[in-house]
């Protein structure tokens, strides 16, 4: 398995949606149905699907 870096678009919506887990950890965003560490995770995951999925 190769890995590839993620594209700067794919990058930047993880970072996005870290800075939204983040801000909702600190309570923030109180309104955010999901609890933070999912928050994360999905930003995580995106990241992760950059890295692993050739061109994306």
């Amino acid at each position: 398995m190769n890995l590839s870096a993620p594209t700067q678009i794919v990058f930047l919506i993880s970072l996005v949606i870290a800075v939204i887990g983040v801000i909702a950890a600190l309570g923030v965003l109180a309104f955010i149905p999901l609890a933070s560490v999912w928050i994360l995770t999905i930003a995580y995951i995106v990241l992760a699907a950059g890295c692993l999925l050739k061109g994306v």
